[in-house]
């Protein structure tokens, strides 16, 4: 679930990574330790297989010897394809899915796979505390649009999306080159709202409240429907003092909510507001 500033609950995951990160090992060398916050994909794929059956292990080695062996890109795609339903249906943690998934959608180089590929792996960035693995993500997701940009580099989602690897995954000293891209975006297209709501989870991020209330309104005028986006409204207007529209946007919110237990949390939250 999202947490911004310590508000409410608001959006359930959509997406369960698991932890497939190794405990940390103080008998390891200082050089190994010292390169701990540069996970790779075998780190990953390892740990993740410490979770399987063993007749699951054999199951995915055989794929995996199964990719070594192929040399048609179709049947490395079709492997590609079996390891990530696996790791999806049976294992149960999706960031082996992730990387098996972009695998294939490398292969077949389509627009689409490597758009869902990349957008898969991005709203795990946003959700994920690791730092680690937080920035791993994010350079999969960048090098997914990035590919994806090739084929059609005027789409504005695709640069919004690689905007957004820089702005939340911490790949770069300089977040303002993820903000350049989506604002080059919003400021061309001010009705875009991704772009318009990427912005504002920035904003939220940075504390400039004002900003992104004012981007998030933009937001929930257009989409008047957007769970998450009024969610993020409500608990910016309380962080600024605003009672009023905090209790507004929380109420508006709780309609669409579908589960009682967030709607429990949301009454808490406009019954704190009101004392």
């Amino acid at each position: 679930m999202i947490l911004v500033g310590g508000g409410v609950m608001l959006l359930c995951l959509l997406y369960f990574f698991g932890r497939t990160i190794p405990p940390k090992d103080n008998t390891r060398p200082a050089t190994a330790t010292a390169a701990a916050g540069q996970l790779d994909i075998e780190t990953i794929l390892a740990a993740s297989r410490q979770k399987l059956t063993p007749s699951q292990q054999a199951h995915v080695s055989k794929l995996e010897s199964a990719v070594v062996r192929g040399d048609v890109k179709e049947q490395q795609i079709k492997v590609f394809r079996q390891l990530a339903n696996f790791w999806r249906d049976s294992a149960h943690l999706l960031l082996p899915y992730a990387w098996y998934t972009g695998n294939a959608a490398k292969l077949e180089n389509s627009q689409k796979n490597l758009t869902f590929a990349a957008q898969f792996y991005l709203d795990g960035v946003r959700r994920q505390e690791e730092p680690a693995l937080k920035r791993w993500m994010a350079l999969q997701a960048k090098e997914l649009f990035e590919k994806a940009l090739v084929l059609n580099p005027a789409n504005d989602s695709l640069k919004i999306g690689l905007g957004s690897c820089y702005l939340f995954g911490g790949i770069s000293d300089n977040p303002m080159e993820g903000i350049q891209l989506i604002r080059e975006v919003a400021d061309r297209d001010p009705h875009n709202t991704y772009a318009q709501f990427m912005l504002a989870v920035g904003g939220l991020v940075s504390g400039q409240l004002d900003k992104a209330i004012e981007r998030l309104n933009h937001v929930v005028e257009h989409e008047p429907a957007n769970l998450e986006a009024i969610l993020m409204l409500a608990d910016a207007c309380e962080r600024k003092g605003d009672k009023t529209n905090a209790i507004k946007w929380y109420t508006a919110g709780k309609k669409l909510l579908k589960d009682p237990g967030f709607e429990k949390d949301i009454d808490e939250r406009i019954n704190s507001l009101k004392k």
